[in-house]
């Protein structure tokens, strides 16, 4: 838990704009006062989700984590994650409904789709997961066809397995809002980690140059949070590894292939990989992990 918190401090000082939004029902705050979840064994995730406003907290100053979580709180909260701007009129929700620019967000975000819209409807693994896929298409790609969404959410580790002695994958249970700002910070540091992997591949590819038969080129310094790699794989067979910070001079003819990756350096999270297979040609092709690769 010691390490979490940790690489959460260090997150919160990074310099990415989120675009992350606030919204609040009827009869909630965001300001956190002593409160029931420090007993909740996703306290770390329910500090996190309320610092970030991901989450709000009710008007009395309790979270009530142990309260199913509701479609409404939960789409709230992919909106901001997201931080969607553009909307997409959504006519099941009445004018002056709190979650009608929400949800009008969230349409057009593709988030809605396939989901039956009923703000008060109180969420299962199931429909949760619909959510979360939804919302996470344009970054992982489709989920694995062999799952349901929940089997393939909690396969992929953003949500707990049924307790022991049930099976695994139950879809049925039912979610509570400690369960989903333990899924809400899964998806925010996800998507900080595929921000700032992207942003370190466009540096490492701009420094790459062809001069006199050599590949130059340099590997990002990075910022900590990402493990930073660029891998070559040598016509002997040998691979050749450049880490955060080195810079590399290798002549281009021994070179077969090369590889930048950027995975998280808490708990080895893809981040982003390129492959170069090209040489000469900087030509590069994504292959970041996916939910389901085809």
């Amino acid at each position: 838990m010691k390490a979490v918190n940790d690489w959460l401090t260090r997150v919160l000082v990074v310099t990415v704009v989120m675009g992350a939004l606030s919204f609040s029902a009827p009869g909630t705050s965001a300001a956190s006062s002593t409160s029931e979840y420090t007993a909740y064994p996703e306290v770390g995730a329910v500090e996190f989700v309320l610092k970030q406003r991901l989450m709000w907290n009710y008007a009395d100053g309790q979270f009530h984590g142990d309260q199913q979580i509701s479609q409404a709180q939960f789409v709230s909260s992919l909106v901001a994650v997201l931080g969607v701007t553009e909307t997409e009129p959504v006519p099941q929700i009445p004018d002056g409904h709190w979650a009608k620019t929400v949800y009008e967000r969230a349409q057009k975000a593709g988030i809605l789709n396939g989901v039956e819209i009923n703000p008060n409807k109180l969420l299962n693994k199931e429909e949760t997961a619909l959510l979360v896929f939804n919302a996470w298409r344009p970054y992982r790609g489709e989920k694995n066809q062999g799952f349901t969404n929940t089997g393939a959410l909690i396969t992929w580790g953003w949500m707990q397995p049924a307790p022991q002695g049930q099976p695994k994958f139950r879809e049925d249970l039912p979610v509570t809002r400690a369960d989903a700002a333990l899924i809400l910070r899964y998806l925010w540091q996800d998507k900080l980690n595929l921000e700032l992997g992207e942003k370190y591949a466009l540096e490492f590819h701009k420094s790459l140059k062809v001069e006199n038969g050599y590949l130059i080129g340099t590997v990002p310094k990075g910022d900590g949070l990402l493990r930073l790699r660029a891998t070559f794989h040598s016509k002997e067979n040998k691979y050749l590894n450049f880490g955060n910070g080195e810079y590399f001079k290798l002549k281009i003819e021994g070179l077969n292939n090369m590889a930048f990756t950027a995975t998280n350096q808490l708990d080895s999270t893809n981040a982003v990989a390129y492959h170069y297979i090209k040489f000469p040609s900087l030509e590069r092709t994504n292959f970041t992990r996916l939910f389901s690769r085809k």
